[in-house]
């Protein structure tokens, strides 16, 4: 909350930014990159909502990458004569199939989307005209998470995170860049693409960080939205939360630019404030101050403590609430933010514990969401 009320208040004080905007004949070749592991639940609506995308025919291919698949996934792709399949039998992980799409991309941008993610008609004009801007080296778009009556809390509190996320995401780009963009929908330059390290885990993040060591920034479009639905249950929603965790603790090791403050002082402190405070200090913090606390309040060192205590115990009493009403599905608005809050740090921790264990592997087993029903 603290980066977020500091930033807002910077942007505050800055004349707003104009609306990008990219005269028609000026539009960029766009190479729409799909990567797709067993979706076969999904991948058709995929390619469907894809080809109904408000972009000149002539400038825009669509390539759906589906290595190692084993349901069907590539026979689904094979259905629509518009797209070009790239199949392997080697599932080597998403990373992977990236590099190996890159090889064949000959267009100006590429636009990489998640296969469970549909976009608005016109997300992609919304996108590349950001790049009107010559220091503009991606964009990122906005990731809204659909729900519908009677589905998970899991979906209701990946949707509340991301609306905080996005908060964050438009005034990080007011600011100066936003730090890491999701792989929902994310645009960039072709000739700014660094081939991923095969094991990359947050292969979205890394690939976005590197354009900025670059020296260009990342744009942001909230209105270029891809939708999803959330999570199935909250063990899919924790597995998922883990999996990111145990990426960004990856990323933070490899993006050795992104930590220097004399190479972009306003980059540095974005990417440590949001970023790596975020992922390696806020979660241990946590447990460190109710451990601190329990300490001062035992050797009466004062009122004060006393009165940190009692806060935080009402803080995780709410929280177990907010558990046992998750556990029957229930939503009891005061205390669902606490849980919410108490189950993603916790993720993180384990996060951690997988990271250093070596125990994430690049080829992530996806976490099972919601499916809706598609005309």
């Amino acid at each position: 909350m603290g980066y977020g009320i500091i930033v807002y208040l910077i942007v505050k004080a800055k004349s707003k930014n104009g609306v990008p905007s990219m005269a028609e004949a000026d539009w960029p070749s766009v190479t729409v990159l799909i990567p797709a592991y067993n979706e076969a639940s999904f991948i058709g609506a995929k390619i469907r909502n894809t080809l109904e995308l408000n972009y000149p025919r002539s400038q825009f291919r669509v390539l759906v990458i589906t290595d190692g698949s084993t349901d069907g996934t590539d026979q689904i792709v094979k259905a629509f004569p518009q797209v070009e399949l790239l199949h392997a039998t080697d599932r080597l992980g998403k990373a992977a199939a990236i590099n190996r799409a890159m090889e064949l991309v000959n267009s100006s941008i590429v636009l990489l989307t998640d296969a469970n993610a549909l976009l608005n008609e016109k997300a992609v004009q919304y996108l590349v005209a950001h790049f009107s801007d010559s220091s503009i080296g991606a964009v990122s778009g906005e990731k809204q998470v659909g729900m519908a009556d009677g589905v998970e809390l899991s979906a209701e509190g990946e949707g509340l995170y991301w609306k905080y996320e996005s908060f964050l995401k438009k005034n990080d780009a007011r600011l100066y860049s936003i730090v890491g963009a999701a792989g929902e929908l994310l645009a960039f330059r072709t000739v700014l693409f660094q081939a991923l390290d095969p094991d990359t885990i947050l292969d979205d993040f890394v690939l976005s960080m590197r354009i900025c060591e670059q020296g260009y920034r990342i744009g942001y479009e909230p209105d270029a939205i891809a939708m999803e639905t959330g999570s199935f249950n909250l063990e899919e929603e924790q597995k998922r939360k883990i999996r990111i965790a145990a990426g960004g603790f990856q990323a933070l090791g490899r993006l050795g630019k992104s930590w220097s403050w004399s190479a972009n002082p306003i980059l540095f402190f974005q990417f440590l404030s949001h970023r790596v405070f975020r992922w390696v200090l806020a979660a241990p913090a946590l447990v460190l101050l109710g451990l601190s606390t329990i300490y001062l309040v035992v050797c009466d060192s004062g009122g004060i403590y006393q009165l940190a205590a009692l806060g935080q115990l009402v803080f995780y009493g709410l929280a177990v609430l907010g558990w046992l009403g998750a556990r029957t599905n229930t939503k009891w608005p005061i205390v669902f933010i606490p849980y919410y809050f108490v189950f993603m740090h916790w993720a993180i921790l384990l996060g951690l514990f997988r990271f250093l264990s070596g125990r994430q592997d690049a080829k992530w087993e996806k976490a099972t969401r919601i499916r809706v029903p598609v005309k």
